[in-house]
This record gives C-alpha cells, structure tokens and sequence, in this order.
C-alpha cells in the first residue's frame, strides 16, 4: 500500500509540477521577448518604449515606463507565485521520489562510499551553497561584468556536476544541479525581483521617485533566469534517457547540453537585433549533433553484407536468451515483472516487464543500454549485478543482431 501511495504522490506533484513549470517559464519567455521587441524609439517623457501585437483575435497595446507611473493603478498583476509553486512543488517531488529511496536511487556503491543521508545532506548543501555563490558573485564587482560572471556561474554549476557525479548516482546527480539551478531562479525571485517590484510600488504609495538601480537589478536576475531555462527543462526530462546519465562521462554530456541550451536560448533573445550574430544557433545545434554522434552505441547490426567477415568472427559463438534469462530473472525481474516483489516498486518502472525469454527479447536494446552499458542498472545495483553479467548480457545482445 505505501509503495501504491507513493506512485500517485509521486505522479501528482510531476503533474503539478509541470503546470506551475510551465507558468513560471511562458511567463519568462515572454517578458524577456516583450522586453526585447519594444519599440524604443517611441519613447517618450515616462514611456521607455511601446508594442503593438495581435493574439486570439485581438489587437494589444502594451507600454513600458521607464522607472514607474506617477500614480499607483488601482488593479496591479504580480508574477510570483507560479515561482514558488514551482519550486515548491520540485522539491516535494524530490523528497517523494529520491530522499524517500534514497538508497536506491541517490547511492552508488560504485562512486562512493556514503549512506543514504549523507547523499541526502550532499543534495540539499548543493542547493544552498549554489545561491549562496550565485548571490555573492551577482553583488560583487564582478557581478557588474556580464560576460566574464555570466562564465563563472556556468562554471560553478560545471563543477557541481562534476563533483555530484562523483559521489551519487548519475540520475540523482543530474536532479541536483537542476535542482540548484531551480533553487537559484526561485530564489532571484523572492530575494531581488520581488522585493525590488514591492520597492516601486512603496514608492509611488509614499510619493518619493523609485530606486531605477533596484528595477536595473531585477531585471538582470529575470534575464538569468530566462538563460538557466532550457538547462532545467533538459534535465527535468534526462531521468528517461540512460544515454546522458549513465555514461562514464555524464557530467561533461550535461555541461554540453547546457551549453547548446544556452546559446539557443541567447539566439532567441538576441535575433532581433541588427547584429544578432546568426551563427549562434547552427553552432549550438551543430554542438548537440556532434553529442549525439559521439555517444552512439558501439554495436551495429550485422547485415547480409557482412561476408567479409573473418574466419574467426564467423565461428564465435554467442550465449543464446536461455543463458542469459536466468540472470535476468535474479537482477531485474524482482521490479520488471508484471507483479514487482521488490519493496517499494509496485508497478513495473517505465512498463518494462522482464519475466519472460519473449519478453527480454522484445525488450533487447534497452536491456543493453541499461545494464551493460551505462549500467544504470539495477538502480544502485540493489540486487548486485556482476561485471561477468553485465558482458554477458553484451555477447547475447551481439548475437542477437546476428540473428537472421
């Protein structure tokens, strides 16, 4: 019953996590793009710029002030709590999904040698002392030169990726830094966008002319992030893809992602200007396709052509499904099979059901790919695979694509 109660806990706070998610970030596109296509050159006395545009079947006229009105209007709209919520809603979901297991999905026997409430401890220090940097780096001199902080926040979370991939599981590694990229946005929310937009609206209320410094700030938070975006969101999905967080390499594939979803993104801020350096967005793409290609699976399947294939080739012989289905049986099938026995799992993970010959083979290549070859794996090889297993598993696989 605990475990059936956790799986709609868990799929509910996705779900309300996705909707305020999705809030959050339509709103930062688009203020950041209405903030970009303004048309500055109207500006005139308070006006700082205007847009006309058309949706849904009417037209809009929208203004920017340059500080604020003269007078406080009598209906006012804050941005804030689709924010919160989905902060809020994240980490719900982190402690339902990984602190709740922990020591199945946080630990790594193989990365390091911690329990589960120190990996716990380490996920949640990742978070705070991401802001705590952030923070310090964005009030500093330093934080005054776009360019060279906007390279030291990203090599901050390059070094939290590596270090989290070191001492977890690649799974929850990944969660973390996303996590500290989510705690970060959030924060520059409650801590300056907010506060700097209550500060403007105190002062047209008290009659004093508004800090334009503290609006300047908040604007500079909102523009990072609008640029921690894509990152986040490719990280909320990586926790289905083996290929990025099982690899050897997992935390330079994230920092690569990120850097492509960075510079896709700056594209999409930057295309309207005159000198919109065009060639941001083929090189971010041509950066994600040269990921992709690096990363494919080293076994091919052998075609009828492969008759040249040496003598020695022709007469390996490779374990057969009846050899390896034993270790399935032992490994997988305790949370693969259509009634799961493992403590915690009450329905098999991803629908993959592996309690049968039929079905290890209709399952092939992501038997491979999880075990064998990011060896994600058994989750902390609870049921503790062998390396001799894991090649096993290889060899079927490579007679398998040698089937006629």
């Amino acid at each position: 019953m605990e475990a059936y109660l956790q799986d709609w806990l868990s799929l509910l706070l996705r779900w309300l996590h996705m909707i305020t998610g999705i809030a959050w970030i339509g709103a930062s596109f688009y203020f950041n793009w209405l903030e970009n296509h303004l048309e500055w050159q109207n500006a005139s006395g308070a006006i700082a710029g205007d847009l006309w545009a058309v949706h849904g079947g009417g037209f809009y006229f929208l203004q920017k002030f340059a500080v604020a009105p003269k007078t406080l209007p009598p209906t006012l709209h804050w941005f804030k709590w689709e924010a919160y919520f989905t902060w809020l809603s994240g980490f719900a979901l982190m402690c339902t999904v990984y602190y709740w297991n922990a020591a199945l999905y946080m630990v790594d026997p193989g990365m390091a040698d911690i329990s589960a409430f120190q990996a716990v401890l380490l996920g949640v220090a990742s978070m705070a002392l991401s802001w705590v940097f952030y923070d310090l780096l964005c009030s500093s001199p330093l934080g005054k030169k776009a360019t060279l902080s906007g390279l030291l926040i990203f090599g901050w979370f390059a070094l939290l990726a590596w270090g989290l991939s070191e001492l977890m599981s690649g799974r929850a590694a990944y969660i973390h830094v996303g996590a500290a990229i989510g705690t970060v946005m959030v924060a520059n929310v409650f801590f300056v966008i907010i506060p700097s937009q209550k500060d403007l609206v105190t002062a047209l209320v008290e009659g004093r002319s508004p800090d334009p410094a503290k609006g300047q700030n908040a604007l500079t938070r909102s523009r990072h992030n609008n640029y921690f975006t894509l990152p986040v969101l490719f990280i909320m999905i990586s926790n289905h893809n083996a290929t990025t967080f099982g690899h050897g390499w997992n935390w330079l594939i994230l920092v690569v992602i990120s850097l492509a979803g960075v510079g896709i993104r700056h594209y999409f801020n930057v295309r309207h200007l005159p000198q919109h350096n065009r060639w941001i967005l083929p090189v971010s793409l041509l950066l994600l396709l040269s990921l992709i290609v690096a990363l494919a699976p080293e076994i091919q399947r052998a075609g009828p052509e492969s008759k040249t294939a040496s003598i020695a080739e022709e007469v390996v012989t490779y374990p057969d499904t009846a050899a390896v289905f034993p270790v399935i049986q032992t490994r997988c099938s305790v949370c693969h099979s259509a009634t799961p026995t493992f403590q915690g799992i009450s329905a098999p993970p991803l629908g993959i059901i592996l309690d049968s010959p039929e079905h290890l083979e209709a399952a092939a290549i992501r038997v491979l790919q999880s075990t064998a070859i990011t060896r994600t794996m058994p989750l902390g090889n609870v049921t503790a695979m062998t390396l001799e297993e894991r090649e096993l598993i290889k060899q079927w696989y490579a007679g398998q694509m040698r089937r006629p």
